[in-house]
């Protein structure tokens, strides 16, 4: 006879047709620092007792074995999750960014600022087999400005963040939907956080004048707080200033680094709304039948 704990643990009695019933059967192959030993379980199908005869289901089970698997479980300790200890989601494979293809012709480093904004408009249409990041149509920008032009051009008054810019960024953020609210809990046209509106006052981001107010004057700093490069402005915009600063430029998020080309493309078409196209995201432009 084998070693092992026999257990009662299954009555089959009375039952019509035939039932099917699991039983566990050890994984024997050794391991050396592995995983708890895997069970595996393989059908088997009896047939019912006769009437009135009851009849049971034996399970062995190796104390040895059942030892070392209960070993390597408690060999494994418990991790809290902090800021610092990644979830589940992190040890995943991180999702390849669809852009990039377009960081190997643009430096996303702070410190290669010279010539760079020219560099990455030109970028924009030299991807693989003749593809490019695609910017949105100009008859959505179109709707966009004859919305919300009026409060786009009242809000950068004063500052150096051009009308041009947010019509790209309220395209990029929310498309131009004043409700639109993100998983992240972003709300309105140009997707404030709660701290970004707590920060600039903005007491109702659902409101479309607030809300482009707030978006504008976070804009305005960030233009200030990195010197007008506008690549570090609108991936600050997107990851927090202070991810770019860690990181010394455009942080290797794979959302930062397809948000940035996207807010350029858009760029580039909305600057063609304006009755003198900018060339800088810092100049002033009015919308033409503004």
């Amino acid at each position: 006879m084998r070693m092992g704990a026999v257990g009662l643990i299954y009555a089959l009695s009375g039952a019509m047709g035939h039932a099917q019933v699991t039983t566990p059967t050890v994984n024997r192959t050794p391991t050396i620092n592995a995983s708890p030993t895997v069970q595996h379980y393989k059908p088997k199908t009896v047939k019912p007792p006769a009437p009135g005869q009851k009849r049971f289901l034996t399970i062995q089970i190796d104390p040895e074995e059942q030892k070392r698997a209960l070993a390597g479980q408690a060999a494994q300790p418990f991790v809290p999750l902090t800021p610092d200890t990644p979830g589940e989601a992190a040890d995943k494979p991180k999702r390849k960014a669809a852009y990039d293809w377009y960081w190997t012709k643009v430096s996303p480093a702070i410190s290669d600022r010279s010539g760079r904004f020219e560099k990455a408009l030109a970028a924009l249409s030299q991807g693989p087999q003749g593809r490019g990041v695609r910017g949105p149509r100009l008859t959505d920008l179109q709707k966009i400005a004859m919305a919300h032009g009026t409060d786009i051009l009242k809000a950068t008054i004063g500052t150096e963040v051009s009308p041009a810019l947010v019509l790209a960024m309220i395209s990029t953020e929310s498309a131009g939907r004043h409700d639109a609210v993100s998983h992240a809990g972003a709300v309105g046209l140009m997707q404030l956080i709660p701290a970004t509106a707590e920060r600039f006052d903005v007491t109702d981001s659902a409101n479309p004048a607030e809300n482009i107010r707030g978006g504008v004057a976070y804009l305005n700093w960030l233009m200030q707080e990195f010197d007008r490069d506008p690549l570090m402005v609108i991936a600050a915009y997107n990851a927090g200033e202070n991810a770019v600063k860690r990181n010394n430029g455009v942080p290797d998020y794979t959302e930062t680094r397809d948000y940035v080309p996207k807010v350029l493309a858009a760029w580039s078409v909305a600057r063609g709304l304006c009755r003198t196209p900018p060339q800088l995201v810092t100049d002033g432009c009015v919308f033409a039948g503004g």
